[in-house]
């Protein structure tokens, strides 16, 4: 089934990142991104850049959490461009589960309620463990880590998450030896995830990894941003980084982790399995079947860059592919 109606707002041509005026939303407008002036419409007319953006207010911060943040830099995670603006990043964000405009996704995600949260570890595993949010903070050291995002849309952000290695979470659980995946699974909860009542999509969202792939020491579950707690919008209170992969991978708001034995169905390839697959590896060789791949746009600044082949990250996880 197609997903949407053939003007999306997202879509790409075969040759160029889609135009500024239908690609970048309206908040993100406002707030001053300048895009290249050549692939601009123009139909945001009346948007100023200098007008004020319109923000979700900031969650209070819990005595715990004000001891953690901000977490101290893993220098070992480096970035080639600029940190993208916090505004930006925080007004610019795929979450179906809340809508399909971007810029509403920080307003409309401000229902769901984080805490209480647990995070479940079941499956094929020795110990499983159901963690509160608290808790989980508390065993598991908290670090910062410069991460670069690449969308499937082919926009990117470089962004400064806090958290904490997967495969500490998965160790301790102990995997059993015929275990072979790792899914993710998201909240439910269609009273106040307007998305969710759209039946006819697989809820919850689902995602997940090979166990190679998930004990990788770049797979990091993020619990803040920017040096904070994560904002709803982005996921809170947990959600997935694989900065290899493309951006869908990054599961939001996760209550179980479970380590199976089968390659499982997950939210985007069930949808639209010949556009989005389970590898999901950033590679500007393979386009999207309708949009290339080659190259990459900076949200908030229109920067251009180059794809890089596992989005840079090939010293990391190319040996997980021989």
């Amino acid at each position: 089934m197609k997903l949407r109606r053939a003007n999306r707002d997202w879509e790409l041509r075969s040759s160029r990142i889609t135009p500024e005026s239908v690609f970048m939303n309206r908040r993100a407008f406002m707030q001053g991104s300048l895009w290249a002036a050549g692939a601009a419409l123009g139909t945001l007319s009346g948007c100023s850049s200098d007008s004020p953006m319109m923000q979700a207010p900031e969650p209070s911060m819990t005595a715990l959490e004000q001891r953690l943040y901000p977490a101290t830099r893993n220098s070992g995670y480096a970035l080639d461009r600029p940190i993208t603006e916090p505004k930006i990043a925080g007004s610019y964000n795929n979450f179906f589960e809340f809508g399909e405009d971007k810029g509403e996704i920080q307003f409309n995600a401000a229902k769901l309620e984080t805490r209480p949260w647990t995070l479940e570890i079941s499956g094929l595993v020795n110990k499983p463990q159901i963690y509160d949010l608290d808790d989980l903070l508390k065993q598991f050291p908290l670090e910062e880590r410069l991460y670069r995002l690449r969308c499937v849309e082919a926009w990117a952000m470089a962004v400064p998450w806090t958290g904490f290695p997967l495969n500490e979470l998965l160790r301790r659980a102990e995997p059993k030896s015929s275990a072979t995946h790792v899914r993710f699974l998201s909240f439910y909860n269609p009273v106040v995830a307007s998305g969710q009542r759209m039946f006819w999509r697989p809820w919850p969202y689902a995602e997940g990894l090979t166990l190679p792939e998930a004990m990788n020491e770049l797979s990091f579950l993020a619990t803040g941003v920017y040096g904070k707690p994560l904002p709803k919008q982005h996921g809170a209170p947990l959600r997935l980084l694989a900065p290899w992969k493309y951006g869908y991978k990054s599961a939001k708001s996760i209550v179980r982790i479970e380590v199976i034995d089968f390659r499982p169905p997950t939210f985007w390839s069930t949808l639209q399995g010949l556009e989005y697959n389970f590898s999901a590896n950033v590679d500007p060789d393979v386009p999207h079947p309708r949009w290339s791949q080659a190259s990459e746009k900076m949200i908030g600044t229109g920067e251009i860059f180059p794809t890089q082949l596992y989005n840079g990250y090939q010293k990391y996880v190319a040996g997980l592919y021989t």
